[in-house]
């Protein structure tokens, strides 16, 4: 008879497997945590320039406009609406009191009108200690975010809270350990690396489980980010970007002594790595299905198969990713277009070749994730079920063996009601 594989030997989650993905996850997870804890930032400094402000919230109880003024210059710069609103201040040590300030004016301010919240800055030390700077949208954003969350929870039921947690686990990195980082002067494309690993650790093994699939697709991810980071130095140094691109990005460098060439670098990183969780955990997860239904594949078998889903799936994604930058720059596209400049020069301008570069390195990136993680699952797969059956299917049965004529002739005696007597 042939050996039976109990299912504790052949399973996805079987003491094999948990340890090959200990192999991984601990010496990752330990130099992880060594590089942010050297790096995690103390203290966020405060720029010197900056006045002694605060940021208060408020309702608009009362407006009166009057006629705006003429002023000297181009029209679109003349001011739409002008007067005094009064604002109930709902927070801050002057919360519950009466305010008056001028109505918001000039390009890009908010529309306010009587009811609405916003937001006010307060500098003590200036005449008109109050100005409206944007509307409050807190109350919207968390009826949207409960919306959310019900929508994903009841669709994904435990699958989809998990990935909430892991959602608000990487908000927690983003805004806990990168973003100060980075404002503290640490290098920030290595800071970009160890958030983005400890973002996909946690969250791929929060999401999927301490299985052979989840390893696979980390394993991939690794290789994919180092590659994509590699390839971002050698695209942002050829193409003599700078990272200053616009005024946000130049006050970085000036007031915050942030090296805007790795932020630059950062973000191509960050922005690519959720693009490739999702190709890796889908290519890891194609390996793991097809040796489960195909036995008897070999690495071979198994890396064209995937391979196969894997190129259709990565002409999907690329377009996803091109779309979600050119959709971000679409404004920055409009106003270079507007400028009615010459194609050539347009698209080698500082903007818009920010935006090209990221596209071409993080679609590389996916592109590259593919054969890499289709090629360590086959291998993994062979490595922990080197023989069939696999992932607990059983054997199948062979030809049954030929009866001899003494055998024969019992079985046919043995199956009738009333058997002939033999001499």
């Amino acid at each position: 008879m042939g050996a039976v594989h109990s299912d504790d030997e052949t399973t996805a989650n079987s003491p094999k497997t948990v340890r090959f993905a200990l192999y991984l996850l601990i010496p990752v997870a330990i130099a992880t945590a060594i590089a942010m804890g050297i790096m995690w930032p103390s203290s966020t400094p405060k720029p010197e320039y900056m006045p002694d402000s605060t940021k208060e919230t408020g309702t608009i109880t009362g407006l009166s406009e009057r006629e705006c003024p003429d002023i000297d210059g181009p029209t679109s710069f003349q001011p739409e609406r002008c007067g005094l609103v009064t604002v109930e201040l709902t927070s801050g040590e002057r919360s519950g009191s009466i305010i008056t300030t001028a109505l918001p004016n000039g390009p890009g301010v908010p529309a306010v009108d009587k009811g609405d919240s916003v937001v006010l800055i307060h500098m003590p030390n200036e005449e008109n200690s109050y100005s409206i700077i944007d509307q409050d949208r807190s109350t919207p954003l968390w009826i949207m975010g409960i919306a959310f969350a019900l929508a994903v929870v009841a669709f994904g039921r435990i699958r989809g809270l998990l990935s909430l947690v892991g959602l608000a686990i990487t908000f927690a990195v983003l805004l806990l350990f990168i973003v100060p980082a980075i404002l503290a002067g640490q290098p920030p494309l290595l800071v970009a690396i160890v958030g983005s690993v400890a973002i996909m650790l946690t969250v791929l093994y929060l999401t999927h489980g301490l299985t052979a699939t989840t390893t696979m697709a980390v394993a991939g991810t690794l290789s994919s980010l180092v590659l994509t980071g590699l390839l971002s130095a050698l695209a942002v140094g050829v193409a003599h970007l700078t990272g200053i691109s616009d005024e946000d990005t130049s006050q970085l460098s000036m007031f915050h002594d942030v090296n805007t060439q790795g932020l630059l670098l950062a973000g191509i990183l960050i922005g690519s790595l959720g693009a490739l969780d999702d190709v890796t955990v889908t290519q890891a997860s194609a390996v793991t299905e097809l040796a489960r239904a195909n036995p008897e594949y070999g690495v071979g078998e198994l890396y064209s198969a995937a391979s196969r889903i894997g190129r259709s799936h990565i002409a999907s994604v690329v377009n996803t990713l091109i779309l979600a930058y050119a959709g971000a720059a679409l404004p920055l596209m409009i106003l270079i277009a507007a400028a009615d400049q010459p194609l050539g020069e347009t698209l080698t301008h500082q903007l818009l070749a920010e935006e090209i570069v990221r596209s071409i390195v993080g679609t590389i990136g996916l592109i590259a994730a593919v054969p890499l993680t289709t090629l360590l699952a086959a291998l993994t797969v062979r490595r922990l079920n080197p023989a069939s059956p696999q992932f607990g299917q059983q054997k199948k049965p062979g030809p049954r063996p030929l009866l001899d004529k003494d055998e024969w002739l019992k079985f046919h005696d043995d199956s009738q009601d009333d058997p002939p007597s033999r001499p």
